[in-house]
């Protein structure tokens, strides 16, 4: 009888100890995310750095515009009306933003003055499922990530401006699921999935993947690199996180 209490007493002790293991390890991660976290904004949905300010731009599927320093200080808010801003793109005088299952919203930056361009072209359906979820520029074009659960609707969009139109001039389908924001880099595109939680280095000319990083699990939907050897991310529960490149293995 003592051996059967002494043999539950030990069981008892190791499964409470795997708890308390379990309870302090999540404890840690979610310490180390929340250390990362330099700023607070509501639904968080994307984000773009300014070299010319040094700044960067986060959008909300509110309709809003943040600009905010690399120390996460808000220095200005914007409410441009009724939009799901999906991505940004960040330029000396404009910002270009992705507004979901629509097309683009081109800002002024000084006078805040919008042009709305509605997309349009063929071998691609858009939709809030199959939404615009990133958004990055490459010389002239501008390129649009499709969200999507399955490898086969996983598409990038390269438009063109014409009139009141971004239209689309090329479909590329990459494989990432859930792509949910994206930047370029170096002659790469970086684009996240929400759903693996991870970052993938992008080869455009070659339309491959060369990389794959596993990044910790937080909402990712927006991604930018800073001046020195820093990655933004905005995460749709309400923040932007700082990392270091050396943190997350990024070369």
């Amino acid at each position: 009888m003592k051996q059967i209490t002494l043999r539950v007493l030990f069981i008892s002790m190791c499964i409470l100890g795997f708890v308390a293991c379990n309870i302090i390890n999540s404890s840690n991660a979610d310490s180390q995310e929340e250390n990362h976290v330099i700023a607070s904004i509501p639904e968080a949905s994307g984000i773009s750095y300014c070299n010319n300010t040094d700044t960067l731009i986060v959008v909300s599927d509110e309709g809003s515009f943040y600009e905010i320093n690399s120390d996460g200080d808000i220095l200005a808010t914007h409410e441009l009306g009724d939009y799901d801003f999906e991505g940004v793109v960040c330029e000396d005088k404009k910002l270009m933003l992705a507004v979901e299952g629509e097309g683009l919203l081109r800002v002024d930056r000084e006078s805040l003055q919008t042009k709305f361009f509605e997309l349009k072209g063929d071998g691609y359906k858009i939709s809030k499922k199959r939404g615009i979820e990133g958004l990055s520029k490459i010389k002239k074009r501008y390129y649009l990530s499709i969200q999507s659960k399955n490898e086969e609707d996983s598409k990038l969009l390269a438009v063109k401006f014409k009139g009141d139109c971004a239209k689309v001039k090329k479909v590329i389908n990459h494989g990432i699921i859930d792509s949910s924001g994206l930047t370029y880099k170096n002659k790469k595109l970086y684009i996240i999935s929400d759903t693996n939680d991870a970052l993938y280095i992008y080869n455009i000319k070659k339309k491959e993947i060369e990389k794959e990083i596993e990044l910790p699990k937080f909402a990712q939907e927006g991604v930018a690199f800073g001046k020195d050897n820093d990655i933004f991310f905005a995460d749709d529960d309400g923040a932007v996180l700082k990392y270091t490149l050396d943190e997350l293995g990024i070369k």
